[in-house]
């Protein structure tokens, strides 16, 4: 036997058991019946979503609070880590007694940020996520979580994150804050860059060099992390997320409804988001050859390795329902995350050996008046 009961015109039916009882089949799954949506249909939708997580039984509660600080993303602050091995590889005098407790204290800093930061990010994009295949089901979107007490979590959790912070230093405290500020420009209109084409993977990948400089400032506030490492740094961390911007829009396989979904990809095609994929790469690699020409020859020999990791990444990349659309959930590429670590341990072994014929292969033949490494080899200096 059947009965119907309406949402928005749909309806659901009863069906009968064998026992001769009746449950209530459970709706048809919102994201599988959209249409593109686009404008008032988009506005009339979202409502209709807002009104299901109202209605439906779904209530605020602690559970919906701890999952928007997302702990899960707590892992990207490893790229903390190779501030803290390329300060001390670099000039290892500047390593003091209490670099294990910095370090401790440091890493603990900025993960209350960055869950302050996508505490924000969960508030602000819950329309947006109601057009998502899966996003429509996390926490905010789907009615688990207070706004207001929502925002307090975001100001408690960055006041948390700068007090710990201070313990360091405070060019740390500050290194740490911006990595908060550039978290509201990327979120809060009228500047909202992640709404902006290009703009948004370069605002939310400079987190990476920030990442980098407080890494650094952990060891020391004496010296500063050099530009073309910086810039290096930022330049792959654009390379990884234009890649999940690819993979997201290729998931999506509709362009109104990705743009509904994410404003900048009423701009972008999969042509133009692999075309700015290329110019991430090549940038990040060429300002890399530049830090390592002036520092630190030994690592030419990483190269080949960091060449692997971002080929795989690519390759992660153009599969269905990619793993680089949720970076947390990367683990489950063996290959890659096998790449990773051979790359990172051959960096930091390249960082304390010195090898002195990299000074002979690399010795200028012609002239460099124009700047370069103009010092040419001599045995027993380097």
């Amino acid at each position: 036997m059947t009965a119907a009961t309406s949402l928005g015109g749909r309806s659901s039916l009863l069906e009968g058991s064998s026992a001769g009882h009746c449950r209530r089949r459970r709706p048809f799954p919102t994201w599988t019946i959209m249409r593109p949506v686009v404008g008032e249909r988009a506005d009339k939708l979202r409502d209709e979503l807002a009104d299901r997580a109202k209605d439906g039984g779904t209530k605020p509660n602690w559970r919906g609070h701890i999952a928007i600080a997302r702990v899960d993303h707590w892992f990207k602050n490893v790229f903390v880590l190779p501030g803290i091995v390329v300060a001390i590889g670099t000039d290892p005098s500047v390593v003091g007694p209490d670099i294990g407790w910095r370090v401790v204290v440091g890493l603990l800093s900025v993960c209350p940020l960055s869950s302050s930061k996508k505490t924000l990010n969960e508030l602000i994009d819950a329309p947006y996520d109601r057009h998502h295949p899966t996003k429509h089901r996390r926490p905010v979107p789907s009615g688990q979580v207070s706004i207001p007490v929502g925002y307090v979590q975001w100001l408690v959790l960055m006041v948390l994150g700068l007090v710990i912070a201070r313990a360091i230093s405070w060019p740390f405290t500050l290194t740490a804050l911006s990595l908060w500020v550039m978290g509201c420009l990327y979120n809060i209109p009228p500047i909202r860059t992640k709404d902006l084409p290009y703009v948004d993977v370069l605002s939310e990948a400079i987190n990476n060099p920030i990442r980098m400089l407080a890494g650094w400032f952990i060891v020391t506030s004496v010296t500063v992390a050099p530009a073309s490492l910086l810039l290096s740094y930022w330049m792959i961390g654009c390379y990884f997320m234009a890649l999940k911007r690819f993979a997201e829009y290729r998931n999506i396989a509709d362009a109104p409804r990705a743009a509904a979904y994410r404003k900048s990809f009423r701009y972008f095609t999969s042509e133009r988001l692999l075309v700015s994929v290329m110019f991430y790469g090549a940038a990040a690699m060429l300002f890399f050859g530049a830090f390592c020409m002036r520092y630190r020859l030994e690592l030419i020999l990483a190269f080949p390795a960091i060449a692997l990791v971002m080929a795989l990444y690519l390759h992660v990349a153009m599969k269905d329902n990619s793993a680089a659309q949720n970076p947390e959930k990367l683990y489950r590429e063996p290959a890659l995350m096998g790449s990773v670590v051979a790359a990172s341990l051959l960096i930091a072994l390249l960082l304390t050996v010195d090898l002195p014929i990299m000074q002979r292969i690399f010795t200028p033949t012609a002239p460099t008046t124009h700047g370069g490494v103009a010092t040419p080899f001599e045995p027993g200096k380097r």
